[in-house]
Order: structure tokens, then sequence, then C-alpha cells
């Protein structure tokens, strides 16, 4: 059974009755012997538990270190593309939105990674928006070939493909596939996509389990905070986890629990997930699936970053730009705006050549991001908690 098929049998009215009666006892008792079910992980979001958040976090820390050690694993954000053709109401690439756009050439796309390389890096995330016109799988691959060059780790966070076209990514050398749902409430979600291929709820929510049959060996999945009730996002995101667990067995899970940024269109969120209650999302992930990765961005403060790191994150990102050429500028002289599909260019001497004090280039990004701090930074704050920062973690000589 698929999880689009799964999804409409889950008893969500009963477990969100759960998450907000449980009592402290019930807590206790799931912090005594460990959480076993989706009704364990909706108590572990009840108010109940938020006043016992700091033996939920001792737990979770020390299921973290049992499982994954005494480290964190690093990388960052690659954008290659920021065109879509998607109208996505939060999302600063929408299509509607009159934003600079632009898509790197390969020769574009090696200088940004080897700029990550040189600070580090050897694990990259490639990022685009949805547009056969400009992003193609043909073009996705020959990134990911590009990307191997210099770093031996590569996930993609892209539009849903077919199982068949995600084959020759995987063979060119992709390893992992990110996909957030965005929202797991189907009525929020179709006001929120209002055109375009991502208004297909089931194509979207079936996404990892097509990449996993591709030969994906790492599945990421998210709920973005800030479109619907967090208590509501977050079972249902623990559901799909534990449905890849059960029937993508090969492959490792991880979660992302992203809050919404400010963008182009000035979207505003519509539920709050406090800093408070994300702390409390994190163990909670954490007592329910011990050996999942959870995923901590540049999205959040430096301060809260912080405190977070210990509590039961495995992997960070750090120094990150949302925008493509974000690293070295690359693609800048090819800058424009694209209307219905159609490269509408930039007036020779326009004010919007000149990037903004502080940026590589004046391409517009997907999102703000909070931590700017560069990745050395990261890595020195990561040493002073008592962890590790991990650079590289995998090579494909492990898998020969």
């Amino acid at each position: 059974m698929s999880f689009a098929a799964e999804f409409t049998t889950l008893p969500f009215p009963a477990l969100l009755r759960r998450a907000q009666e449980a009592r402290r006892d019930d807590i206790e008792q799931i912090l005594a012997t460990g959480a076993s079910s989706l009704a364990d992980f909706a108590a572990l979001l009840s108010p109940a538990a938020g006043e016992q958040l700091e033996a939920l976090c001792t737990s979770s820390q020390a299921l973290t270190r049992q499982r994954f050690g005494k480290v964190i694993r690093l990388f960052a954000p690659l954008y290659v593309s920021n065109e879509c053709i998607n109208n996505c109401s939060y999302c600063g690439f929408s299509r509607d939105n009159p934003i600079l756009r632009v898509t790197l050439s390969l020769d574009e796309v090696r200088r940004e990674a080897q700029a990550l390389a040189a600070q580090g890096f050897r694990n990259i995330l490639l990022v685009a928006g949805e547009h056969p016109k400009f992003v193609s799988n043909g073009y996705l691959a020959d990134c990911v070939a590009v990307l191997r060059e210099s770093c031996p780790s590569v996930s993609l966070e892209v539009g849903p493909m077919e199982t068949a076209d995600y084959v020759p990514i995987v063979q060119a050398g992709a390893e992992g596939l990110v996909v957030y749902q965005e929202t797991y409430d189907r009525e929020v979600y179709a006001r929120m996509h209002t055109a375009g291929p991502k208004r297909d709820f089931d194509w979207r929510l079936e996404c990892p389990e097509r990449a996993y049959a591709a030969g994906f060996r790492r599945l990421g999945i998210a709920a973005l905070h800030g479109l619907a009730d967090w208590r509501y996002e977050a079972i249902a995101t623990a559901a799909h986890a534990l449905h890849l667990l059960r029937h993508c067995w090969k492959s490792q899970v991880t979660i992302a629990l992203p809050r919404l940024r400010p963008c182009a269109g000035d979207f505003q969120p519509l539920t709050t997930l406090r800093d408070r209650e994300l702390v409390q999302l994190v163990a909670a992930f954490r007592l329910l699936l011990p050996d999942a990765g959870i995923v901590l961005s540049t999205r959040e403060s430096a301060e809260l970053r912080n405190g977070l790191l210990p509590l039961g994150i495995t992997h960070a990102s750090a120094g990150s730009h949302t925008e493509p050429g974000g690293y070295t500028g690359a693609g800048r002289d090819n800058i424009h705006k694209t209307v219905r599909g159609k490269i509408i260019e930039l007036a020779e001497g326009a004010s919007e050549w000149s990037a903004p004090a502080g940026r590589a280039t004046n391409a517009t990004g997907q999102f703000e991001i909070s931590d700017d701090r560069s990745p050395e930074e990261v890595a020195a704050v990561i040493r002073r908690l008592g962890y590790e920062p991990v650079w590289k973690d995998w090579d494909a000589a492990l898998s020969a």
C-alpha cells in the first residue's frame, strides 16, 4: 500500500485528541518505556509533554548520542535555478512573482561546487525550482556529475518525477532525495498551490517511494511549518516516516522541521510554531524515530540552532545561500525575468543588475536565511558543544 492510500486511513481525530489531552503520567510512562506508536508520539506533542520539556530533551539527547555518537553532519544547499512553473503562495520562486531569475550553466555549477568544497563541504544538496523548460532531468543528471567531481555526497531537492526519470540521476551519482510535502492538510494544500503540477497532493506524497524504487539511498521529508496546525503536520510527518521505514527499509530517512521565512511575495504564515514547540518537536521525533536523521537549517537563528544542536540534530546546513550563484556570483550576467516561460531580458544599465550589499549576485533567493554565520564559525560552535563536525560521511566506494 502506498502512503497516499494509507494516509486516508490514519485516525487523525483520535491522534489530535491525544495530542491535547495526554496527562503527565502518560508522558512519564512513555519516557520510561519508549515511544512505540503514533499515539505515543501524539502524546509527546501535548501541553502536558511541553511542561516536561527538560525530561524530553534529556532523553532525546541520550538516545541521539547512543545511535549517532557526538557528531553533526554538515551540508550546504546549492541552488542551480530559481525558474518555476508552480504558483505556491508561500514561495519566493512562485511563477507569478516578478523576481530576477537565472539557471546556471554546468561550468557555473562547477564554480559553485568548487567554492563549497574549498570551505570543506563534501555533502551538497542540489536545489532547483520546477520548470521542465529550464530544469530537465537530463540537466539535473549533468549537474550531479559535475558536483561529484568535488563532492562525494550529492542529494537533490527538486520537482517530483517518475521513477524512470530518477534513474539516470541516480546513475550520475546522486544518493539522496529531499521532498517537502509542504503541508499534509489537503484543504490548505489546495489553497496554497493554485497553478502547476505541484497542485497534485497525492503525486507529491508518493514521491519518496518512487525515488526509492529508482535507487536513492537517503530519503528526506518534511512539513513546512506555518501553513497548518503544527501538531497535525507533525503527526502526518511521523506517519509518513514510519511508512518509509517499513517499505523503503534500505534507505535512511531524514526529517526536517522548517519554519516559514520571509520571501518575495510577502506571504505571512497562517499558523505559528513557537521556539519552545520546535524544541518539543525535535525531542518527540527522536523518541519515536531513534534512527532517523533530523535536519536543522539556517532558517533558524544562530542562538536557537546552538541550543538545538545537542538535543537530537544529526544534520545541519551552514553558510547557506538560497539564490543561484550565491556563493561565487555565477550566472549574474544572465539574470532576467520570466513571463509564461519566456525570458524577458533586463535593460542595459538597469539598476536590477546591481547585487545587494554583501551578496555575490542579484538573483532572487527562495527565502531569507536567519543564521548567516560562516561554515567555519558553525563548525567551531559544534566543537565547543563537545561534538565533531563531519564534512564527509559517504563515498561511493563504500557500496562498490
